[in-house]
């Protein structure tokens, strides 16, 4: 008998869409024992069976991308346009990471030495745990889940409440591709009490969290008096972006546009603070004007959207308290009319595109994640200025600086404190490069061959030749 009913509310209707049931108090226990077998027969397949297996589940999520790509426009509300295009980037992703797992994976020798034979060699790690957020699944899935498996763990699976088809698909495009059973399992939850037992678990030896820092925090406190696991932290960000007097400020502005309401705002990387060189500072206001003005805000399944729902009634509260909090303190709401903007679908949780101006660090909308579509606009007297504001945050994960001097954009991201720092580009993470936070922004890090180290241990070897 089950023990929690958990169910998804449509971000358009606000109307059940989804219901999926939680585990029993004996189904939870016995989840991470089942993956511990499934550990011990798996660990011992060859790279090259894990190669095949993860290249065919691959090409089965992208046959069926136009079906998953209906499922996240219905769950989490991003526009038709682009849904699939997530698949597809995952896919990539993942490809790339089978490309280079030899590689990542591979021994490293010691110091050459007659008559000894000494090397360091990856092993699994044993159980992982990921739990992930619901606003890009298979992507922020992928980045773990393909690493874990290559280097030969089991995995155990937690989506969020909101979009819960997406394990159940990825297992089942996994067992079809030929991977043993109960080497990927799932369960449904949304109690963080019952979620502690898997967490404490002896047989979990890893934690992967993507989501709050709150909800990061917790699971780093539940899991702290147990040496033998470790925990990869994916937390906010409020990543700043730095326009410089000498760009093109038409094209900057489509850039900021796209990089800060993309998916309504709801990114960990997406732009939130953008910092403006005063001698444009107006100019670059009126562009990013224009840009709005061709954006259209409305159902997810009409192909002609740009901007659908947020993902709550919450979360639409949090991103209008902090747009009225910034004006109560003086900011102004430049956001030009717009016909789709002032006339949403009545029943979701839609916010229009909000473009401030004077605003300020005293305002919530410069310092706490917004994750919404609000492009907040400060001006700055200098590239000092500029730097000193982007780093005054508690988060790190990316910032951009825009400039057409790209030696200058390179020296000034130098002093940025982000784990990846673009020049003149935004909201991309790139699979060879690795994507870590700073800060409270998280630790650990996933993707490039950096990816593959937290899902493997280090073990070292050193053989003496037997004397003659």
């Amino acid at each position: 008998m089950s023990v929690e009913t958990i169910t998804a509310i449509s971000p358009t209707t606000n109307k059940p869409i989804v219901t999926r049931y939680g585990l029993s108090d004996q189904e939870l226990l016995a989840l991470p024992k089942s993956a511990e077998q499934a550990f011990q027969s798996y660990r011992k397949t060859t790279l090259r069976e894990r190669q095949k297996i993860v290249k065919k589940a691959l090409e089965l999520l992208n046959e069926r991308k136009d079906e998953l790509a209906r499922e996240l426009t219905e769950q989490m509300g991003r526009p038709i346009s682009y849904t699939a295009k997530e698949i597809t980037t995952a896919v990539a992703r993942g490809e790339y990471m089978l490309k280079i797992s030899e590689d990542a994976l591979s021994d490293t020798p010691g110091e050459p030495q007659e008559g000894f034979k000494r090397f360091i060699r990856k092993v699994p790690l044993g159980p992982v745990l990921v739990l992930f957020a619901w606003n890009y699944p298979y992507l922020i899935l992928v980045n773990s889940i393909i690493p874990a498996l290559l280097a030969g763990n089991s995995v155990i699976l937690k989506p969020s409440p909101q979009t819960p088809t997406v394990v159940e698909q990825m297992q089942k495009i996994f067992v079809e591709a030929g991977l043993s059973e109960n080497v990927i399992q799932y369960l449904h939850c949304g109690s963080f009490t019952r979620l502690e037992t898997l967490i404490r678990a002896p047989e979990i030896r890893l934690i992967c969290f993507t989501g709050s820092v709150a909800g990061g925090l917790a699971v780093q406190k539940a899991a702290s008096d147990r040496v033998a696991v470790r925990v990869g932290l994916e937390l906010g960000g409020k990543d700043p972006a730095y326009i410089r007097s000498d760009v093109d400020l038409k094209w900057a502005a489509e850039e900021i546009v796209d990089g800060a309401i993309f998916n309504s705002g709801q990114s960990c990387c997406s732009i939130e603070r953008v910092y403006v060189a005063e001698e444009v500072y107006d100019d670059f206001v009126a562009a990013v004007q224009d840009v709005l003005r061709g954006y259209k805000l409305g159902d997810p399944f009409d192909t002609s959207t740009n901007i659908g729902p947020v993902v709550s009634k919450r979360s639409a509260e949090t991103i209008r308290a902090h747009v009225k909090d910034a004006v109560d303190k003086g900011a102004k709401d430049m956001t030009p009319e717009n016909t789709s903007f002032s006339s949403p679908p009545a029943d979701g949780n839609f916010v229009a595109p909000t473009l401030l101006t004077n605003v300020s660090h005293e305002m919530t909308v410069m310092t706490e994640e917004t994750f919404g579509p609000v492009i907040p606009v400060m001006k700055v007297k200098s590239d000092a200025e500029a730097i000193k504001l982007m780093n005054d945050s508690q988060f790190g994960l990316t910032a951009s600086i825009w400039s057409k001097d790209v030696t200058k954009g390179s020296e000034l991201a130098d002093d940025v404190d982000a784990g990846t720092v673009f020049v003149n580009r935004c909201d991309f993470p790139s699979p060879d490069l690795a994507w870590i936070g700073w800060k409270e922004s998280g630790k650990g890090q996933t993707l490039s061959k950096f990816g593959f180290d937290q899902f493997v241990r280090l073990k070292s070897y050193h053989i003496k030749d037997y004397p003659n």
